[in-house]
């Protein structure tokens, strides 16, 4: 018998299986005891950035370095560098250009023998959240291009397993809210609106990698809905009863942790 009261998943079932199989590989290589004793849901909170800064540039590098430090990689060496700034649309009074070229948000860039420079763009400076998810994103790019296997379906995902393990190093909240934004401008003479996307996985992709993680480390829904965009908090709660009443908890938990080698890290942008 048909039941049509049954809802639709959240994610399709082919992304459900590449997420799952992702979280695989990163517990069998990023796991252990740093994931599950260490690793914490971090929030846009005083608790977690209480930093007072007197510039932009400080301000960048006090969030990088709280970053590194809740992603457990706050020894590893790298150098943070500023993108130039992009272009300003707004030429005049009544003129804006459209489609003006923008730099990545972030890029990662290893060039051998432990240099490895993580850039950001200004732009992001504006947007707290989608600057720490930038540097988480860049940050997930170093540590898993020091694994020796490769993300499911190859190298080609990297990018998108990248994504999932900055919400495995506990930054889901950002990664989730900063995926769509909408913002407006107000000048002399000109107004307008804007959209943006960022990252490579949807909001309700971001989701769904948010729910896995707070049910591998039994933290409580409502610690991330406090702090999630109004659209998504009913979206995570749908995605955890969905998983929850799945198998893929006990599947990840059942994965067994190895050390791995260190490869020769890849580069990327954003």
């Amino acid at each position: 018998m048909f039941n049509f009261l049954k809802s639709k998943p959240i994610i399709s079932k082919q992304d459900s299986m590449f997420q799952v199989e992702t979280y695989k590989w990163l517990l069998k290589y990023f796991g252990g005891k740093d994931f599950y004793e260490e690793a914490k849901l971090i929030l846009p909170t005083r608790q977690y950035f209480p930093s007072k800064v007197k510039d932009p540039e400080e301000a960048a590098i006090e969030t990088f370095e709280a970053v590194k430090k809740y992603a457990g990689m706050e020894e590893w060496p790298c150098k943070l560098v500023a993108q130039e700034e992009d272009i300003n649309p707004v030429v005049g009074e009544t003129l804006v250009v459209r489609d003006t070229p923008s730099s990545a948000l972030g890029t990662f860039e290893y060039k051998g023998e432990d240099e490895v420079i993580i850039t950001y763009n200004p732009a992001s400076l504006s947007s707290p959240t989608q600057l720490v998810a930038t540097f988480a994103h860049e940050l997930a790019h170093y540590l898993t291009g020091t694994a020796i296997e490769p993300p499911p379906g190859g190298w080609d995902n990297w990018e998108f397993a990248t994504d999932i393990t900055a919400t495995f190093l506990g930054f889901g909240v950002f990664m989730a809210n900063s995926t769509f934004n909408f913002s407006q401008y107000t000048g002399s003479g000109s107004q307008g609106w804007k959209t943006t996307n960022s990252g490579y996985l949807t909001e309700s992709e971001h989701i769904y990698a948010l729910a896995i993680f707070l049910l591998l480390k039994s933290v409580p829904v409502d610690q991330a809905t406090s702090c999630l965009k109004p659209n998504l908090k009913k979206l995570l709660k749908k995605a955890v009863k969905e998983i929850d009443n799945s198998n893929i908890i006990a599947e990840l938990k059942a994965i067994k942790h190895e050390e791995p080698e260190l490869a020769a890290c890849q580069s990327t942008n954003l």
